[in-house]
């Protein structure tokens, strides 16, 4: 706004005006959007950030007596804040729920139905999605159902960008929980950093189910997004998605409880609720790829992050929650002297597995002949139970230090251990060997891509 008004005007000179105190009454985003959308006002906020019954107007005329002009200026202004405060009090004659029935009959999308058909689909998920991160259920449904009815009321209509804030305050208006109306004043403002205390993990249900019902839909019946072409913003959706994540594992952490919404299962849920056959098939894998592919532009991106950790990190899927911490731990165990060498060698074993039928990680100490091999075997035996121990408990940084101890014995089994041994039952249980120890190094991350090709 402030270029805009800087552009119109050649001789600013700033006046301050005022209305009366009764419009507000109205929520303050209606008068301040008014009055910026329509009049290019500056409405001006208390130190609370109050809206206060004062504006600044910006005149290109400097006249010895302003009167006229800022009497002008209110007087315009006064209709624009009079409708506000019309719409406001006519969509307050009929509650939220009442209007829900009346999005049957708003179309949503021509495949996937009415905005009607759409709300069920988003109370189902967000139910769902409350029972698996302890949300209250019944509440997260009501939220969902909620949501969208304020695209039938006068004010939304009038100002589409108020969706969402204007359902809120109905909402209390009608004596929902405030939780309820939290949420669905959340459903357009959850990101991260915006609410990462998620004190309201029913706001967090609907977010997550809002956005999966779309990107699932959407993705589903083809309209995926193409080169600079992304008409349904499924990008920001994903983001939007892996935040929701990341804040949930905060407060998981926080409340010393265990994430249980894991989004293949999220995905898959999400897939049921609509019409056998309307969406592809392939739609939960392309899309895991493709969040995934979101996750890994967005850490890259920050510039914190280096690539071949992001890489190593992601390559085998982890949960979302788990991508930070995971991370960190790489980035940490990359800076150990031990780290070049472990992953080389683990890129190493991968190769050797490839090659092999499939290997069972199981390992018979009669079989071990080599000094080699058993000092492996023994270390393993010691080790990687600390490791695995310390990586259920989400202290994947001590699990890779663990790990660390078995550079000395690895190195020297690979300098005096032939792993393709003649005789098969040695070759199966050096790979088995080798198994067992690519799986303890790869349950943080593929370590293998920390070495250049």
């Amino acid at each position: 706004l402030l270029d805009e008004v800087t552009a119109l005007v050649e001789r600013p000179n700033v006046l301050v005006c005022t209305f009366e105190k009764e419009f507000l009454d109205v929520p303050q985003e209606c008068l301040i959007l008014t009055m910026k959308a329509n009049q290019k006002y500056f409405p001006l906020l208390d130190a609370e950030g109050t809206l206060t019954n004062q504006f600044l107007v910006v005149s290109n005329i400097s006249p010895d007596d302003a009167s006229a002009v800022i009497g002008g200026n209110e007087r315009v202004v006064r209709p624009r804040l009079a409708d506000a405060k019309f719409f406001f009090d006519q969509d307050r004659k009929k509650t939220l729920a009442s209007r829900v029935e009346g999005l049957s009959k708003v179309v949503y999308h021509n495949k996937l139905g009415t905005q009607g058909e759409r709300t069920l689909r988003v109370k189902s998920i967000a139910e769902w999605v409350a029972a698996k991160i302890s949300a209250d259920p019944d509440l997260s449904g009501r939220a969902a159902y909620l949501a969208k009815a304020d695209l039938l009321t006068d004010m939304v209509g009038e100002f589409p960008e108020l969706q969402g804030v204007m359902g809120g305050y109905y909402a209390r208006h009608d004596g929902e929980d405030e939780l309820v109306a939290e949420a669905i004043t959340d459903q357009y403002l959850l990101k991260k950093n915006e609410n990462d205390d998620a004190s309201n993990l029913v706001s967090v249900a609907l977010v997550i189910a809002d956005r999966v019902e779309t990107v699932v839909g959407i993705w589903g019946i083809g309209l995926k997004p193409t080169g600079e072409k992304d008409p349904f913003a499924l990008r920001r959706h994903a983001l939007t998605l892996i935040s929701s994540f990341e804040i949930l594992s905060i407060t998981a952490l926080l409340s010393k409880g265990r994430m249980r919404l894991l989004l293949p299962e999220l995905l898959q849920y999400t897939f049921d609720q609509f019409p056998r056959g309307l969406l592809a098939s392939t739609t939960q894998t392309e899309l895991i790829d493709f969040i995934y592919d979101r996750f890994h532009n967005r850490l890259v991106g920050m510039g914190s992050n280096k690539a071949e950790i992001v890489d190593a990190v992601l390559s085998p899927r982890p949960p979302l929650h788990d991508v930070v911490g995971r991370i960190r731990a790489v980035a940490a165990f990359a800076r150990l002297p031990e780290a070049p060498a472990l992953a080389a060698a683990n890129k190493r074993i991968s190769n050797i597995l490839k090659k092999a039928q499939e290997v069972d990680a199981h390992v018979s100490e009669v079989l071990l002949k080599e000094p080699a091999e058993i000092a492996l075997y023994a270390a393993m035996k010691d080790v990687a139970p600390k490791a695995a121990v310390q990586f259920e408990s989400g202290d994947y940084t001590a699990s890779l230090q663990t790990l660390a101890a078995l550079r000395a014995p690895v190195d020297a089994f690979f300098d005096g251990v032939m792993v393709n041994a003649e005789e098969m039952d040695l070759r199966l249980n050096r790979q088995g060997l080798l198994k067992s120890l690519h799986d303890a190094m790869n349950r943080v991350a593929d370590l293998s891509r920390l070495v250049a090709s």
